[in-house]
């Protein structure tokens, strides 16, 4: 399955108008369960903003100051990743850039793997989920409002219908909200 995993402020945002997401720091709580989500994954696909913001967790030590700090640095660096760029000319340890177009480069990815694919940056991910190729919404929203910035999700000229799977509050109010796509596979 193709999914998208974010946190995302109440009014659908995962930057505010100046681009920071400050507001939106994982948990411990939160932290473990993502790094239980990313541990079930077999690859990544990402755009470059998301690409550069994840990398010191495979490159800066200092990103490995706790236990739970450096299993997620073990399997996010250990995860095939597909980069998505116009302006980088290479990529680090296991990414690679992406050469071919979206489409197949996430049929790509979900044909080397039985395990589910994320795909992320809302920019990457809209077109996907435009065309129907996204299966799975995992969804942070962080009680907070910021009435402007980088939307998560695109406008879309369909309706696409979602199933609720699961829900989830962890202690610091964040609401995991896990949905599928009405006949997406299981």
């Amino acid at each position: 399955m193709l999914m998208v995993s974010m946190g995302v402020s109440i009014d659908g945002f995962i930057t505010d108008r100046d681009g920071g997401f400050a507001w939106g720091p994982p948990s411990d709580e939160q932290f473990d369960f993502h790094l239980e989500q990313v541990s079930g994954l077999g690859g990544l696909l990402l755009g470059r903003r998301l690409y550069e913001t994840m990398l010191p967790w495979e490159t800066d030590p200092a990103m490995r100051s706790s236990d739970t700090y450096a299993a997620f640095a073990d399997v996010w660096t250990a995860l095939p990743k597909v980069v998505f760029s116009r302006t980088l000319d290479r990529v680090e340890r296991n990414a690679r850039l992406a050469d071919a177009p979206l489409e197949e480069e996430i049929a790509r990815m979900l044909a080397a793997t039985d395990r589910d694919v994320e795909i992320g940056g809302p920019t990457l991910a809209a077109p996907a989920i435009e065309q129907g190729l996204v299966d799975e919404f995992h969804l942070f929203r962080q009680p907070v409002l910021v009435g402007g910035g980088t939307r998560l999700l695109p406008p879309v000229r369909e309706t696409i219908q979602l199933e609720l799977l699961a829900t989830r509050t962890f202690g610091d109010r964040v609401v995991y909200e896990h949905y599928r796509r009405v006949g997406a596979a299981a």
